[in-house]
């Protein structure tokens, strides 16, 4: 949208453009249109955060059974169409030397937070001879008094398996720097860039990308490479997010600039 200049106030005495008018002026014709602010604002978020050797991690968070096993009470079946996407950003990091660093949330009777009752009941011990599911008891992702099995294993999924010397941070909130290592861990390698993976959008990844943006770390957000049960809501997180917080990028996208990294080893 164009900006409309108003008409010129002349001095009396000598018929030019007043002083005062012509400060306005250089005022006005210094604002661009908004359409282009927004694209250097856009630039200058892409120049920031583009991923550095030695400084980036990938996150992977709570891609774990008790979220992606049929038949599990929390059950988010659009969370296994993006386990392919994870596996090759995965063995890319691996492969250049970028840390992976997973994620799981766990409940547990002795830390009766609200992200059991009332937030999630589902966490909440199994009660013997009472039907299970969503909505109901079911030791979803519980590490105790008794452990969840199955479908409800806190476990990540096999398919993603961390390796033996790949950080696994257990989290009982949403959010994952809160109450964890996390951040010690990935300060002590000099890590500054983040590539932000798995699920829920809308919950754990949002919890925790706010959180990581907050505390000044440059989050690369995979759009292909999140998920969760309603589009429209996946859409609207992605909104808030360039906003404010992150960069956006495709999984193609972020696998080309790993693969820069590595050249540039």
């Amino acid at each position: 949208m164009a900006l409309r200049r108003a008409p010129q106030e002349e001095s009396p005495a000598t018929g030019q453009p007043s002083a005062s008018r012509s400060r306005a002026q250089a005022r006005e014709d210094a604002v661009a249109e908004p359409d282009e602010l927004l694209r250097r604002k856009q630039e200058r978020i892409d120049e920031l955060h583009r991923l550095e050797p030695g400084r980036t991690a990938l996150l992977v968070i709570d891609m774990q059974r008790g979220f992606l096993d049929p038949g599990a009470a929390l059950e988010v079946p659009p969370g296994r169409g993006i386990i392919p996407n994870l596996q090759r950003l995965i063995q890319a990091c691996r492969g250049s030397g970028v840390p992976v660093v997973f994620t799981e949330f766990v409940y547990a009777s002795a830390v009766p937070c609200l992200r059991g009752d009332p937030f999630g009941p589902e966490h909440l011990p199994a009660r013997p001879g009472e039907p299970t599911g969503f909505g109901r008891p079911s030791s979803n992702c519980l590490i105790a008094p008794v452990a969840g099995c199955g479908p409800n294993s806190a476990e990540v999924v096999p398919e993603l398996a961390p390796r033996p010397d790949e950080l696994v941070v257990r989290a009982h909130t949403y959010d994952k720097f809160l109450g964890t290592p996390l951040d010690l861990a990935l300060r002590s390698r000099d890590v500054r860039y983040l590539i932000v993976t798995g699920i829920l959008t809308d919950v754990c990844v949002t919890c925790t990308l706010l959180s990581a943006a907050n505390r000044d770390y440059r989050v690369t957000a995979v759009t292909d490479g999140v998920a969760t049960l309603w589009p429209e809501v996946q859409e609207a997180c992605f909104t808030i997010w360039q906003r404010k917080f992150v960069r956006l990028r495709t999984t193609e996208a972020v696998l080309a600039e790993l693969d820069g990294l590595a050249g540039g080893r």
